[in-house]
């Protein structure tokens, strides 16, 4: 069924805006899927922020050319029935819900993604950012090393301090 060029315009328009905002958009070809399939991975991508959208990549590419930020990328690569993951807030989200997904079903697979700088990434790329620790979990582990220097001395001086308590106590009893 053809689309009219209202509803290309309009897919453009819409996909010109996700390609714009977002830091990371990764695509993968999902040949074999089923509609059961995809909504399942759209309402896990929803949890992670993440937007999932299929598009024909002709129109994609003509977002892509009419993204200012964008403008230079090779499009070259986006060929098959591709899904397009986006987020507008980490750079990491699409990739691994993506590559959490594709571990269940195995008709995904990465073909590459665009950076928010313009960078075309290869699949080795996004599957070593797939493989990163979420961004919650980064912010967790370089808060705890930047506190650990104060628990150290809060031990230090506590013990201190109990040595001091019984010391005081086996003086009182005795």
């Amino acid at each position: 069924m053809a689309i009219s060029r209202d509803k290309k315009q309009a897919l453009v328009g819409e996909m010109t805006d996700l390609l714009a905002q977002s830091k990371m958009t990764v695509f993968a070809q999902y040949q074999g899927l089923s509609v059961a399939d995809l909504q399942e991975l759209r309402a896990k991508a929803r949890e992670a922020g993440v937007v999932i959208k299929v598009a024909k990549n002709r129109l994609v590419r003509v977002a892509v050319a009419n993204t200012a930020a964008l403008k230079d990328v090779d499009t070259s690569s986006l060929k098959g029935q591709l899904i397009y993951a986006t987020s507008d807030n980490d750079e990491v989200a699409p990739a691994q819900v993506l590559d959490k997904f594709a571990r269940d079903h195995v008709s995904l697979e990465f073909v590459g993604a665009i950076s928010g700088e313009a960078k075309l990434l290869s699949v080795d790329e996004v599957k070593a950012l797939a493989g990163l620790a979420s961004k919650e979990q980064l912010i967790a582990e370089t808060i705890a090393q930047l506190l650990s220097p104060v628990h150290d001395v809060t031990n230090g001086l506590s013990g201190n301090l109990h040595a001091l308590l019984d010391g005081i106590e086996t003086k009182a009893t005795a």
